[in-house]
């Protein structure tokens, strides 16, 4: 019976750790991910200048802050909401609403030019990523789960936004 047991357990062992390596993975970031051309362009050592090392990890590297640290998730006063690198108006108040998992979410961006998007497969499975249109910062995902009328769910790293109150 001994033996099974710890072949059970090595099985489950085997599986589980097959299982994180997607997760693990995506936990490193690519250097400055966001490709093409935008408008706004600093080399990396500007970028590690201009930025905190957790901004430069998110923005640049497409890391992911963890959920319920950001000061933004309660913030419920009128404003804007701008690209932490580039001052890019991004996000409405008057878009932003609870999503209950721990990042600053928005059923819509703030106008068609603000943000643009491509596909990560980080974690094995395609994902909406969600990029400043000016500079190309990462910001975060885009789901389809929000609410009406759009049924979007911008879930969105709080630092990197900067909120500018009204």
């Amino acid at each position: 019976m001994t033996k099974i047991i710890a072949n059970r357990r090595s099985a489950l062992a085997w599986l589980g750790a097959g299982a994180s390596v997607p997760v693990l993975a995506a936990c490193g970031g690519n250097e400055a991910r966001a490709q093409g051309n935008f408008p706004i362009s600093y080399s990396e050592a500007e970028w590690r200048r201009r930025l905190t090392a957790q901004e430069f990890r998110v923005l640049r590297e497409a890391a992911t802050e963890r959920p319920y640290t950001s000061p933004l998730n309660d913030e419920k006063r009128r404003g804007t909401y701008h690209c932490q690198g580039c001052g890019n108006r991004l996000f409405s108040s008057s878009h932003k609403y609870d999503s209950g998992t721990g990042w600053p979410s928005f059923w819509r961006a703030i106008d068609n030019g603000a943000v643009g998007y491509s596909t990560d497969y980080n974690l094995g499975y395609p994902r909406t990523e969600e990029h400043c249109a000016d500079c190309g910062g990462h910001l975060g995902h885009r789901f389809d789960d929000g609410p009406e009328p759009t049924g979007h769910r911008h879930c969105i790293n709080g630092v990197a936004l900067e909120f500018r109150p009204a």
